[in-house]
C-alpha cells in the first residue's frame, strides 16, 4: 500500500509539473490576435499575385522571395546587423536624453506657474521649427556623426513629452487637492502622493508617442545626413534603384516599431493596472 500511495503521489507530482507550462503555452495562443494576422496576410497573398500576374514591373515591387533573398544578401555581406544596431542605438539616447529633460521641465512647469512663464514663449516658438530644418544648422555644428541626429530627434521626443507632463498634472482633479488639504498634506507629499500619480497616465502616453516618433525620425536623419543606418540604406537603394532592399529596409523599419509600440503598451498596462478604463 505504502508503495502504492508513494507511486500515485509522484504521478500526481509529475502531472502537476507538466500542467503549467502547457497552460501557460495555451494561454499564449489565446492571446494572440488572429483577426490582426488576417490583413498582413491578404497584404502579403496579393503582393505575391501581383508579382506572379506581373502587375507590376519588378522593378517598381519585387516579389516576396526576391525580398527575402535581399534580406539574407544585406544579412550576411552588406553588414545590415551594423546598420540596425546604430540606429537603434541612435532612438535609444535620443528617447532617454529628450524624454528626461521633458518630463523634469514638465513636471516644474507644471508645479510652478512662473517656471511655465519663463520657459513657455520659448518653447511655444521653438517647437513649432521642424526638427528636419535644425539638421543643417546641426550637422555644421556637430558633423554628420551620431551626436547630431541625437539632438535632432531627442528635440523631436522632447515637445510631445514636455507638453503632455505639463498638461497631466494641470488636469489633476481639484477634489484631489482639497482632499490633500483635509488630509493636511505637506507640498511635497501632495506632489508625490495625489499629483505625479494622477498625471502618471498622461506622461506615459507620450511616451509611448515619443518612442515611436524617435523612431519614424531616425530613417529621415539617418537619410540626410550619415554613411550608416536602416535611413542611410533607404536612400541609397532609392538612388541605385534597388528596389528589393528598400522593401527589406521598410518592412524592418515597420517591424521593430510595431514590437516598440508593444513594448511601450504592455508596461503602460502594467504600470498603470490601477486605472481601470473602457476597454471596447
Amino acid at each position: 500500500m505504502g508503495r502504492m500511495e508513494m507511486s500515485t503521489t509522484s504521478s500526481y507530482l509529475d502531472l502537476a509539473e507538466i500542467r503549467p507550462p502547457s497552460r501557460r503555452v495555451a494561454r499564449f495562443f489565446s492571446k494572440i490576435n488572429a483577426v490582426g494576422l488576417l490583413l498582413p496576410l491578404i497584404i502579403v497573398t496579393l503582393w505575391q499575385a501581383a508579382s506572379t500576374y506581373q502587375w507590376v514591373e519588378a522593378v517598381f515591387l519585387p516579389a516576396p522571395v526576391k525580398v527575402a533573398e535581399a534580406f539574407w544578401v544585406m544579412l550576411t555581406k552588406q553588414q545590415l546587423a551594423n546598420d540596425f544596431i546604430s540606429s537603434v542605438s541612435i532612438v535609444g539616447q535620443a528617447l532617454v536624453y529628450g524624454a528626461t529633460a521633458a518630463i523634469v521641465l514638465g513636471v516644474a512647469a507644471g508645479l510652478s506657474k512662473r517656471v511655465e512663464q519663463f520657459f513657455g514663449p520659448t518653447f511655444d516658438t521653438l517647437r513649432h521649427i521642424p526638427g528636419i530644418a535644425w539638421l543643417p544648422l546641426i550637422v555644421l555644428w556637430l558633423g554628420i556623426g551620431a551626436p547630431a541626429k541625437v539632438l535632432v530627434i531627442a528635440k523631436a521626443v522632447f515637445f510631445p513629452v514636455f507638453l503632455n507632463t505639463l498638461q497631466g498634472i494641470r488636469n489633476v482633479e481639484k477634489s484631489h487637492i482639497e482632499l490633500a488639504n483635509v488630509l493636511t498634506l505637506n507640498r511635497w507629499q501632495m506632489v508625490r502622493k495625489v499629483v505625479l500619480p494622477s498625471a502618471f497616465p498622461s506622461i506615459m502616453v507620450s511616451l509611448r508617442y515619443a518612442a515611436g516618433l524617435a523612431w519614424a525620425m531616425v530613417v529621415i536623419a539617418e537619410g540626410l545626413s550619415g554613411l550608416e543606418g536602416l535611413g542611410f540604406l533607404i536612400f541609397r537603394a532609392q538612388g541605385l534603384l534597388l528596389t528589393d532592399q528598400l522593401v527589406v529596409c521598410m518592412i524592418i523599419i515597420g517591424l521593430v516599431g510595431f514590437t516598440i509600440d508593444r513594448i511601450m503598451y504592455l508596461a503602460q498596462r502594467r504600470l498603470l493596472r490601477w486605472k481601470q478604463g473602457f476597454e471596447g
